[in-house]
């Protein structure tokens, strides 16, 4: 199946499982993943309707980025992102969502007030406490949520995670369930510099459970591009 067809099927499939969710199928947006695409790929995504890309690595952000590949669309980030690279993100990005850790929060605060710019983020949260992954606690989530007004260069717009990998389908809700507690908990403070609109949740394999329990986007890749081929 062309690109084309295959957003044309996910779309299906998320009108789907929102109206099971007795949710409107608006209210959910489809994240490109567009890791290992060139640009000719990516615009084809763009051309097919996705409402945005999201990079995993910086070096593939800025080589397909002068080529037009995101015209048309916003562009997030959405890979583990160094700090001695945010210079390269910053500013050049409508959404990181992949603010993992302090550090790289104040990083990505600093280089947006030298830059004069407001960068909007989300939250990652280790929502499965796996040792091996990035990412915030809840509770660490919920307490920097209110610190937020400390970082003027940043603009929190919501949370984002990845749950461990299932075995098989459902298993994945309890941890989306707690996602959107903390995100509904977090937009019921009205904390400064705040403004809780994106959940962002739910990949190829598990978007489905991920929209039953409240995701606002979800993030495909592989559903859209085929399977990846790492040497």
């Amino acid at each position: 199946m062309s690109i084309a067809e295959n957003v044309a099927a996910i779309r299906r499939r998320m009108a789907e499982a929102a109206r099971a969710a007795g949710r409107a199928p608006e209210e959910i947006l489809l994240c490109a993943a567009t890791k290992m695409n060139d640009a000719e790929r990516v615009r084809q995504a763009v051309a097919a309707g996705v409402d945005c890309c999201g990079e995993n690595r910086v070096q593939e952000l800025t080589e397909k980025q002068p080529l037009g590949a995101y015209e048309g669309r916003p562009v997030h980030f959405i890979g583990h992102l160094q700090t001695n690279k945010v210079n390269k993100v910053v500013g050049k990005v409508d959404l990181i969502q992949s603010v993992d850790r302090l550090e790289l929060l104040e990083a990505v605060n600093r280089t947006a007030l030298r830059l004069g710019v407001r960068q909007e983020i989300l939250l990652e949260v280790n929502v499965g406490a796996e040792p091996q992954k990035g990412g915030f606690s809840c509770e660490q989530t919920l307490a920097l949520a209110g610190q937020m007004g400390q970082f003027p260069g940043v603009f929190l717009r919501g949370l984002m995670a990845i749950p461990p990998i299932s075995e098989k389908k459902g298993d994945n809700c309890k941890y989306f369930a707690k996602m959107r507690n903390l995100f509904i908990d977090i937009d019921g403070k009205k904390y400064d510099n705040v403004s809780m609109v994106c959940l962002s949740m739910g990949m190829s394999d598990d978007f489905e459970d991920a929209i039953a329990e409240g995701s606002t986007m979800i993030r495909i890749g592989t559903a859209i591009f085929g399977a990846r081929h790492y040497n």
